[in-house]
């Protein structure tokens, strides 16, 4: 049986550096989709639609492949944070987390587009966040300036220098995409990194 062609729905390089570890050849293309929150809309609801929306966005392209969808939301007293976009709105999301602990909820969705076939799995990941005065998040925001980051947090850059702990399943997911979860969603299409 042959396999289908891997495609990552994401333009974000982090993911694309996470999902090469696996050692698959696997092609990107941008879903392209609108990423605002739906009103009433949990977060980990919306990272999970969010994530199979990145999937189906490119299925059309790419009718024979398997494609992974991810996104994820950063909640706090649940209220979500998504990309701030903006410093002004950076600065507010830094200073509302600051002393606290974030739950980052990454939404995984693993699309089989010649059956339709769909997998889902939410990862949530708890982040503490150290108690940061205003000239610490506005240094980090100078030097990273991670206004496509949920939460205004990039952990696997000078972000981590905001966390006090990371609490979860899968060190990965907080980088924005769960690779023991996918390892799992791919297994159930009979596709695994160590297949000989």
């Amino acid at each position: 049986m042959t396999t289908p062609p891997l495609i990552l729905a994401s333009t974000s390089p982090f993911r694309r550096e996470l999902l090469a570890r696996l050692g698959l050849p696997f092609a990107t293309a941008n879903p392209a989709v609108d990423e605002a929150m739906l009103p009433g809309e949990s977060p980990e609801g919306g990272a999970l639609r969010l994530s199979e929306a990145k999937a189906r966005a490119v299925a059309g392209a790419h009718p024979t492949a398997l494609i992974i969808g991810s996104d994820q939301v950063a909640c706090l007293d649940g209220r979500a944070f998504g990309k701030p976009l903006t410093h002004a709105n950076a600065v507010r999301q830094l200073q509302a987390m600051r002393g606290r602990q974030v739950n980052f909820f990454t939404g995984l969705c693993l699309l089989h587009a010649p059956s339709g076939r769909v997998h889902c799995r939410g990862v949530p990941t708890l982040v503490s966040f150290r108690d940061l005065s205003d000239a610490e998040i506005e240094r980090y925001l100078q030097l990273e300036q991670p206004y496509s980051c949920a939460g205004s947090a990039r952990a696997e850059g000078l972000g981590i220098a905001l966390i006090a702990r990371i609490d979860g399943a899968d060190p990965n997911a907080l980088i924005g995409l769960p690779l023991i979860a996918l390892c799992d969603l791919l297994r159930r299409e009979n596709v695994s990194p160590l297949q000989p």
